[in-house]
């Protein structure tokens, strides 16, 4: 039985490690904002040396993209120093780390899948406070697994899948961009390879991409929400320059999962069999 420490335990991955915990053996440790800031350097310090755990995920974040662009203190602080004391605290305890990190990290100008090789440019400040993070992780720490996802949805907290079923039962027709290009992941999904790295306890430390399987834009993804709800809501396609936003956001963002893959032998479920589940889950809940 190993001790987790999960950070960030209210958001929507945290949320699903709750769930998950539930038909699980180990031991999980959930922090949410009240239990533990990470961006307070001493108070991570403090905890982690009291907790002995043997694995840290941390799914602690600022995810709010339009907004990063204008609160960059708190944005900055939470997924570029708050990831840094996480890690540092890690090194000092002989912990593993897990953290979650993200496609915006890549600039989108690619038509072909970002492998964890590909050279990083971030376009918007959330983007850039997340590889901020990442290079703060890489110069602390060796035991660190960062995995870069997209698109995350899920039953749990805010997020694309909800808000559409949400609008749709108001609403005759929503426009959705078209030309933005990725790959929904859903949540349980990701949660359950970070869980068999984790019963694994790998030592094959470094940068890897997971998102669900097949390509996706956000007009198909919410065109797929609103079919596989039987609703009746038209969706109509728009073009980014249309939908005006805050920040920047990559317009192909697809990842290359080859590495996840063939270093822990899983199989990836297609984003479309995945939202079928979460879908469901989310009926059988109300």
């Amino acid at each position: 039985m190993k001790s987790i420490i999960v950070t960030g335990a209210n958001g929507q991955l945290g949320q699903c490690f709750r769930a998950i915990a539930k038909h699980n053996a180990d031991n999980f440790i959930f922090l949410t904002l009240k239990d533990l800031d990470i961006t307070n350097k001493k108070e991570v310090e403090s905890f982690f040396s009291d907790t002995n755990a043997d694995w840290c995920i941390n799914c602690a974040a600022y995810t709010q993209v339009d907004k990063a662009e204008e609160d960059l203190g708190l944005a900055y602080n939470v997924n570029a120093n708050g990831a840094k004391y996480v890690a540092e605290a890690c090194l000092k305890n002989n912990m593993k780390l897990i953290h979650v990190s993200t496609d915006f990290v890549f600039n989108g100008s690619s038509n072909i899948a970002y492998t964890e090789s590909e050279k990083t440019d971030p376009l918007s400040e959330y983007g850039k406070s997340k590889l901020k993070g990442e290079k703060y992780i890489i110069e602390t720490i060796s035991n660190y697994f960062i995995i870069r996802t997209s698109w995350l949805y899920s039953e749990h907290a805010n997020n694309f899948m909800k808000k559409m079923l949400e609008l749709a039962e108001n609403r005759d027709e929503l426009g959705i961009v078209s030309d933005q290009i990725g790959t929904p992941t859903y949540a349980v999904d990701l949660a359950n390879i970070f869980l068999k790295i984790i019963n694994l306890d790998s030592d094959k430390y470094g940068i890897y991409h997971y998102s669900n399987e097949g390509v996706a834009s956000w007009y198909d993804f919410a065109h797929a929400i609103i079919d596989l709800s039987k609703l009746k809501t038209k969706i109509n396609p728009i073009l980014t320059k249309d939908f005006l936003t805050l920040a920047k956001r990559p317009i192909y963002s697809v990842l290359n999962k080859h590495k996840i893959k063939s270093t822990f032998d899983v199989e990836i479920p297609h984003w479309r069999d995945s939202l079928k589940v979460a879908l469901n889950n989310l009926k059988n809940e109300h």
